[in-house]
Formats: structure tokens, sequence, C-alpha cells
């Protein structure tokens, strides 16, 4: 199983080799930004080396919003970090699932992530596959809780989107970890990337606010049960000053 993290976005190779990371994650550009990405200036290595990579969108992109001044943007954000996304090697684009207003129905939202998938892939399709992550807050939300996710896929499944398992966002949301790999996966079919995060905060709370593993209110050996079930890539977006020991702590718990 390959376990990592996400890292700083200049030095991925470093930052992997100092953590000893089979897996890495990265940001292509300002994650709270518009601009189009530019080429990474590890791209070869990436592209060419052992690492197994992973790119996130930027935290903006939302194409549920019912705005066309953020919907449309949002959609060539993705386009673009997508093919950027290739030019590493990346496996896959991390998305999440979006958002309407309160006084949207979130009925638009999923129909708007349709147009989307359904467009692109008559143009060709993504330069490599987009994982819809969970997400731990919203009441309008397109993917915090499961019956809405199950909203969602019911609308962009048939289009091949990948799903990526976040153990803090679906803590927060309220969504039991005993079985949550079986859940999700009776949704959307798969699971393509696990978030292995911890949790300041309750559950419920509504909050995405990530722990190392063995300092939150998740136990850590249910984050390592949920690690084996699901049988997919695991990258911790844990405070970085304990990312080595939480990626020690999954290899001797998954038997590394």
């Amino acid at each position: 199983m390959l376990i990592g993290a996400h890292v700083r976005d200049d030095d991925p190779v470093g930052a992997a080799a100092e953590r000893g990371a089979d897996v890495v994650q990265i940001f292509l550009s300002d994650p709270q930004g518009w601009k189009k990405p530019p080429a990474h200036p590890q791209a070869e290595q990436l592209r060419s080396g052992d690492l197994t990579v992973v790119v996130h969108s930027p935290y903006v992109v939302n194409v549920a919003s019912p705005n066309n001044r953020i919907r449309i943007p949002s959609r060539k954000l993705v386009v673009q970090h997508a093919a950027e996304a290739a030019n590493v090697g990346a496996i896959g684009l991390v998305v999440h699932g979006g958002h309407v207003t309160q006084k949207d129905d979130p009925a638009v939202g999923f129909e708007n992530w349709r147009k989307f998938v359904e467009r692109q892939q008559d143009e060709g399709g993504f330069a490599v596959p987009v994982f819809i992550e969970n997400t731990a807050g919203g009441d309008n939300a397109m993917a915090r809780s499961f019956d809405a996710l199950a909203r969602l896929w019911d609308a962009v499944g048939e289009f091949g989107v990948g799903f990526c398992l976040d153990t803090c966002h679906a803590f927060a949301a309220g969504e039991d970890l005993v079985d949550v790999v079986d859940r999700a996966k009776a949704i959307t079919g798969r699971i393509d990337l696990v978030h292995l995060n911890n949790s300041r905060d309750e559950f419920g709370s509504a909050r995405d606010r990530h722990a190392n593993i063995d300092s939150g209110t998740i136990d850590a050996g249910q984050l390592a049960a949920v690690a084996a079930a699901a049988g997919a890539p695991i990258v911790v977006e844990t405070p970085a000053e304990g990312q080595a020991a939480d990626i020690t702590f999954l290899r001797e718990r998954l038997g590394r």
C-alpha cells in the first residue's frame, strides 16, 4: 500500500525523502487563487521518478455554484490543473464537491456537476482522473453527507469520476467511520485515494481542522482500520512536523 503526505509545493521530492513517503500530494498554484498553474520546477523528476503524485485543486474551485462568476472560472481551473497534473505524472486531481448557497436548491449543484463532466467527456475528457472529495461542512454541500454524495454520484457516476475519502471530513460531517469504507463504496463503487486525517474537533462538528494521527479526537486504530479497508493510496494532510511519524505508524499497523 502506498503511503505519503501533502507536502510543500516547491520541493516535493525533498519533502518525500524527509518523510519516507511513497506518495506526494501538492498544489500547483495558490490554493486560494484563480491563476492558471505554471509549469512545476520538478515536473521532470516527478514524472520520471518513483514517487506517486497527486495534485489537489485550489480551494476556491466550486463547479456546483449557480453563480456564473464562480462556476465558469472553476471549470476552467479544473481543466487547467488536470493538464498540469498530467505534466507532473499525477494519478489524479482532487476536487472538492463544492456547494450552493442557502437559498438555492441543491439539485442545481448536482446538475452543474453533471453538465461539467459530461461536456468535458465530449471534449476528450480530463488529462488525469478527477477525484471528488467529501467535505466537512456546509448545509448545501454536494459531498458532505453521504446522502448528498449519493445524489452527486447519481449525476456524475456514469462519467467515470473517482472518489477521495477524507476521514476528518467524514467524522466532521457526522458519518460513522466504522463502516465508512463500505458505505462509500456502495455509493461510488470505488475509493481512489484516502486523505487519512485525524480531527482536532468533536464528532459532527462540521469543522475541517486536521490533527496528526495519534493526537486527535478520532481513535488512531480506527484510522488504520479505514486505511486497510479502503485499499487505496493514502495521503496524510496532517501538520508537517508529525507527518513522518504518521507514515511510520501506518506502515507498522498495515504490515509494511
